[in-house]
């Protein structure tokens, strides 16, 4: 015979010839030798030698054990004095009862709605993690969700989480932000054969998420489009004068065309504006020599109006001066004083009549 000793929180398990016999607990017990006892740590797991259904005939041992089975499809997330200690997937597991508190959460993965009891933490855990797909949408984003093709619905702002299977989910996001569309280097025709190269810019935002995504396809390359027509239309019915004559009513043209064809295509265009009209280089050198002449013009208009006010003031002042004998004199000593500011020194010489001659010169004759 041999002895067997269980010790506490154990449990034994009496095996003979292979079958199961009987269930122990803690104590001490005497065995012959074709008898075999297997001890098990009740803080574990149970991990049945043979098939568990045999072992759970016996009502002692069915009643110590705590029983999950996870179907196809699903898993359990087993926590421990409720903290997440593993996730069960399809298989059929036996806990212990007693010394550890055990609880289970059982979902269904078949579908994407998570519907169970369960925490974003949790859903983030690494241990859940590979069994969930999330998206997240920004404050600034609009979306859709497609399942297995098929739209659902509009979805905002948030973190969204689904079960990861064969389900097909698709989340189409817009940024709802004003965005720019650059029109550059657009090459139009006027009206009298003229090639202008025309740079826009364009701002927009999508107000519509349906329209945009569902309704359209590639709808900001449908609104670039519908931009270079409206400047092509606009163009095409002026000369070239006329374009340059009438340049700042083109974009509220423009702007006008586009904003109809933008609501079908669920946009709001906000702005629009014409950034250059490079002119083709032999008619950028002709309209630089106008430009040139046309200032030459007003430059020589502006010198002959200059001469003739000139001229007129002295005539003015001769015939002031004519009737005035006073005029002529201080007229002659602010030219006596212009003279002096030029001269550095005056050298004086003569036969003493220098100051007659001064005299002469400043003083009025009577």
């Amino acid at each position: 015979m041999k002895r067997v000793k269980i010790n506490a929180y154990q449990i034994g398990l009496v095996f003979k010839n292979g079958e199961y016999k009987k269930m122990l607990r803690e104590g001490a017990y005497w065995f012959w030798l074709d008898e075999k006892v297997m001890i098990y740590d009740m803080t574990k797991q149970f991990v049945a030698p043979i098939e568990l259904n045999i072992l759970l005939q016996d009502a002692a041992l069915a009643g110590a054990l705590q029983v999950v089975e996870v179907k196809d499809n699903e898993i359990v997330l087993q926590y421990e004095n409720s903290l997440l200690n593993k996730v069960l997937t399809a298989g059929c597991y036996a806990f212990w009862k007693g010394i550890i508190n055990c609880e289970f959460v059982k979902a269904d993965i078949s579908k994407i709605e998570i519907t169970e009891n369960i925490s974003r933490a949790i859903l983030q855990n690494r241990l859940v993690a590979p069994y969930v797909r999330s998206y997240t949408v920004e404050s600034y984003e609009k979306a859709l969700l497609f399942v297995d093709g098929k739209y659902v619905e509009v979805i905002t702002a948030g973190v969204y989480y689904w079960w990861k299977n064969s389900i097909i989910v698709l989340v189409a996001k817009v940024d709802t932000r004003m965005q720019q569309l650059e029109v550059n280097g657009q090459e139009i025709l006027t009206k009298d054969k003229a090639a202008l190269r025309i740079n826009a810019q364009a701002q927009y935002r999508v107000s519509d998420i349906e329209k945009a995504i569902l309704q359209n396809k590639e709808y900001d390359k449908q609104l670039y489009v519908a931009f270079q027509l409206a400047l092509r239309e606009y163009i095409a019915g002026y000369s070239f004068d006329e374009v340059l004559e009438k340049k700042d009513a083109m974009a509220p043209f423009v702007l006008q065309q586009v904003k109809e064809k933008a609501e079908a295509l669920g946009i709001e265009v906000i702005g629009f504006g014409i950034r250059d009209i490079i002119l083709p280089g032999d008619v950028k050198e002709i309209m630089n020599k106008v430009l040139i002449a046309e200032k030459n013009a007003q430059a020589n208009t502006i010198m002959r109006r200059e001469e003739t006010a000139s001229t007129r003031s002295l005539l003015n002042t001769a015939k002031l001066m004519e009737d005035n004998a006073m005029l002529w004199k201080l007229k002659e000593m602010e030219y006596v004083e212009k003279i002096a500011d030029k001269i550095g020194e005056i050298t004086v010489s003569g036969n003493g009549a220098l100051l007659e001659q001064l005299k002469q010169i400043f003083v009025a004759q009577k």
